[in-house]
Order: C-alpha cells, then structure tokens, then sequence
C-alpha cells in the first residue's frame, strides 16, 4: 500500500499523511475512505480531493471517478497494511500497552516519563481500536524514538489483530478484569484477548514489564522475559503507598513522590511506568520528578473545584475491577461520611451477570456507611436499594437544578455512556 501511494506522488520524505474524515483534511494528504453503519467514507472521496487531498482511496467501484483515486478491495484493510508498512518504514521501538484497566493512564505516565530522554509519540485520546491504531501509527515521524501504542479490547481477537498492525518490540499488560463481559461471555476469555500481546512479543522474541503481585499476568506470561515491578513482593522496582486520603503518595526505593493523581489503584501504573523508563535509561530520580509534574486530564482521576463543591472526576469508564477501586479510595479520603456524595453511572456490556455486579457494588456502598448517594441508569434502576435512582443523567441534571448540592466532595464514576460528566456544570 505504502509504494502505491508513493508511485501515485504522494510525499513520504517528512512523513505520511492520512486522514478519515473531510472534516480534518491536512493538505497534500491520502484520504481513505471508511465506512461504518451510518456512513459511507466513498461518497466523499471526491470532495476530499476538492479539499487539498492529493489521493483519495475507496473500495466502491462507482467512486473512482478520478485518475488520484485509488481503488482497493477495503479501505479499513488498506489503512491497516499502510500502517504496519510505515510502522516498519520508521523501524524503531514500539511499546505495545494493553489491560482492563489503567492502561490510559499507564500510558500518559510512561509518556511522561519517556519524554525525559526521547521524542516519543503515543496514542492520543482513545485511539485504541482498529482505526485508532493505524492512525497513531501513521504519525510517526523520523524525529520520533520510540512510541507507545495502547491496545483496546472488547472483542476476542482484538489484541491479536492490532499487535499485527503494530508490531510491538515490547509490552505491558496493566490487569485483567472483569469488562466487555457482554461481547466476551467470560473472565478466562478477557485473559485470553489480552494474552495476546504475550503471544505476539513470545513469536517474536520481545519481552515484557509485569507487576509480578498480579497471578493472572504470571499466568499468562509464561516464560516471557520481564522486567518486574511490584507493591508487595521483591521486584526489580518496588514501591509502596504512603498516603491516599488525598493525592497519591509513594515511596519507590527510598525515594519519595507526591503525586497529582487520586487513588491508591494508580500505584501499579506509576510503577510501571517508571519500570518501562528505567528499563530504556531514564534515571529513576528523572522519572519520578517526571510523574511529579504529571496532572491528569479526560475525565479520568481528575480534582476539580466548582464554585460549590469539591469533584472526584473518574467518568471515562467503569468496570467491577474499577468502580469498587474508585468507591474504596474515595471512601479512604481524608473527608468525613457526612460530606462525601457518591453519584455512580450504570457499568455496561456486563451481559448476563450485569445486575450481578450492580448489586455487588451497592453491597459496598452499603458497607462503608454511604448515605448520600445518586445512582444513574437502568440496571441500577431495576436493583432494590435505599438510594436514589435515575434513569439517565438527564433526570438527575434536573434534581440538581431544583434541589442542587453544595459544599460536599463528590465521586463521579459509571461508564462513558452514562455521560456523567455532563454534570459538572450543576455541581
């Protein structure tokens, strides 16, 4: 794919340059044209070209109307081979990261950290899938040294098809747990999509960074080189919490780091990412004044002060693992019951055990003594509990407006479809 755009013109002396979408049209760029339920990319390969595209590439016959359009079986598969092409073009170090939970965050610290030595690229937002990671991949640079590239998951094979993509030297995986439970059908199956980072790097004679207190990654890593990390037995890096009422603190081999990030749970992350820079030569005392500096963003670990309350932001996503880590730190803050609110969305593609885990989890809240406590969405809905429930965060933005919350410390945590973030403008 790569040689074809290339005899077609296209430029690849500074770089590649691709786009999905009329809208973010770099000029001089290849446009592909991707379809998906509710759209279809060929219709606008034409006006791709009127925008400053040089190439357009469709896999609709009646839409190569112009000597600049390329023609292929799937654009998607297309996308996918010029990636892994321009990952090998570029052929230094990828970092594959993948897991249930953490690994965004894994992700933005080991950036961090990494960037104390090398221009590194990595994924940005949730470019995690089957389009995200070519279109990360399509971003590198001959400047850049290495990049890390997260892996997301919600189908079996997933992991699989995107470490083919993107050819990974060596990996993390944060945790396995329960999510996508709906897609997947069982725990074993999560262990086994995530496994497949193992597999890839065990063919290709990479390693990995495991936390060696986790049985599951021991279990799935096999006999996988690793550079160990751990919170309670003897690794390679061992660190252990200080202090979690408010920001994290740790102690990492005599050294203390007063971080900017909520939850005992990111413990694990920041040892991580703090193997991965030891590991490519970053200096244990450059890392940790790295996640130092590191202040959270997209709705994950966040602090956030209204004019009214305090915030606890953690709304990008939830699973079991997750949301009981979320509910166990909040309730380890240094804050009394009585000013503590709990507002918790639904945890979704939890299939048939979904009410099974919702009830879980209001089993917990009950245990620490919450009383203060909106619940949002249908499963918890349709669970007997004595809290407040709402169908969608709609109906719980018009109890605030008529009945609003003021000078409380608030945790906001439910899955990214809940969109409980919309409630910030009325806390």
């Amino acid at each position: 794919m790569l040689q074809q755009l290339i005899d077609k013109g296209l430029s690849v002396v500074e770089g590649l340059s691709v786009s999905t979408d009329t809208r973010n049209l770099p000029a001089g760029c290849a446009f592909f044209a991707l379809k998906g339920e509710n759209f279809n990319g060929n219709r606008y390969a034409a006006q791709a070209l009127e925008k400053g595209a040089q190439l357009a590439v469709v896999d609709e016959p009646e839409f190569a109307v112009d000597p600049r359009i390329i023609l292929v079986d799937n654009t998607l598969i297309a996308l996918q081979t010029l990636a892994r092409e321009w990952r090998e073009h570029w052929g230094k170090t990828v970092i594959g990261i993948t897991g249930t939970n953490g690994k965004t965050t894994t992700k933005e610290l080991m950036a961090a950290v990494l960037s104390r030595k090398y221009n590194v690229l990595y994924t940005q937002g949730n470019l995690n899938n089957h389009i995200g990671v070519p279109l990360t991949l399509l971003q590198l640079r001959p400047e850049h040294e290495i990049a890390i590239v997260e892996m997301g998951a919600s189908h079996r094979g997933d992991i699989r098809e995107l470490v083919e993509i993107a050819e990974p030297s060596c990996g993390l995986v944060t945790n396995v747990g329960q999510a996508h439970l709906l897609n997947f059908g069982s725990f074993e199956a999560v262990m086994q999509t995530k496994a497949e980072l193992y597999d890839y790097l065990r063919s290709r004679q990479g390693y990995i960074f495991r936390n060696i207190d986790n049985p599951y990654l021991q279990q799935m890593a096999g006999d996988l080189p690793y550079y160990s990390y751990a919170l309670e037995q003897d690794a390679e890096l061992r660190g252990r919490v200080v202090d979690c009422t408010g920001f994290l603190k740790m102690e990492i081999m005599g050294r203390t780091l007063q971080t900017n990030i909520l939850g005992a749970y990111n413990a694990e992350n920041v040892l991580a990412a703090l193997s991965v820079g030891m590991h490519f030569g970053v200096s244990l005392e450059e890392g940790i004044e790295a996640i130092a500096a590191y202040y959270p963003g997209n709705n994950r670990s966040m602090l956030l002060k209204t004019g009214r309350n305090t915030l606890v932001v953690d709304a990008y996503n939830a699973n079991p693992t997750s949301m009981r880590a979320a509910i166990d730190s909040f309730a380890s803050m240094a804050v009394p019951r009585a000013e503590q609110v709990l507002v918790l969305g639904n945890m979704n593609e939890l299939g048939g055990q979904s009410l099974a885990f919702h009830r879980q989890i209001l089993d917990i809240v009950e245990s620490y003594g919450f009383t203060d406590v909106y619940l949002v969405g249908t499963d918890f809905c349709a669970l007997p509990s004595p809290y407040r429930t709402f169908n969608n965060v709609e109906e719980l933005i018009a109890c605030l407006r008529t009945e609003p919350v003021t000078g409380k410390y608030i945790l906001l945590k439910g899955s990214r479809g809940n969109h409980l973030e919309n409630l910030i403008p009325v806390l």
